[in-house]
């Protein structure tokens, strides 16, 4: 059985990322340093035998992802089995006013969140069996990915810096 390394990345900062704002589902933009911070980590893997660029289909992680694949010359696929978790109506919310807030019941649910992240990597195993991926995600999501593959509680996993990247081999 070929093994597929995955290297999951948090998109660069963006505008709401230094305003504190619950993004959510939201597209999003990029500062200047979240560019700065993708293209640094463009120059890190541009060696790299990469052989897909995989994306959220929300826009702070499109550009992300379009930096990263431009040293390699690939297109890029996106899906919204990896877009960030539907916050709700917490969406657009500053948050340290979260901090003690009921939960709304139209967040997205442990229970679906974990289930999009368990999808995702079939969707990569299938897909791409044997090659480098490369996957531009969003904080939680990419939480709950690692934690289906690491078969942990997602709290137990440690939080993604924008432009971090975490590998994963997959069989």
């Amino acid at each position: 059985m070929s093994v597929t390394r995955l290297l999951l990345v948090r998109h660069g900062e963006t505008e709401d990322n230094v305003r504190q704002i619950m993004q959510g589902q939201t597209q999003g933009k990029l500062t200047p340093r979240g560019v700065e911070q993708a293209e640094e980590l463009a120059l890190r893997l541009a060696h790299e035998p990469v052989g897909a660029f995989v994306s959220s289909d929300l826009q702070r992680a499109v550009d992300t992802a379009t930096i990263l694949a431009r040293p390699h010359h690939l297109s890029l696929t996106t899906t919204a089995l990896l877009r960030e978790r539907d916050w709700g109506d917490f969406t657009g919310r500053f948050i340290p006013d979260l901090k003690d807030a009921k939960w709304p019941p139209n967040v997205e649910s442990m229970q679906q969140l974990m289930g999009r992240a368990s999808a995702f990597l079939d969707f990569i195993r299938l897909r791409y069996p044997g090659l480098c991926v490369v996957a531009v995600g969003h904080g939680i999501i990419n939480k709950a990915v690692q934690a289906v593959y690491h078969q942990k509680p997602i709290h137990e996993i440690p939080r993604m810096d924008n432009a971090e990247l975490r590998e994963l081999l997959l069989e």
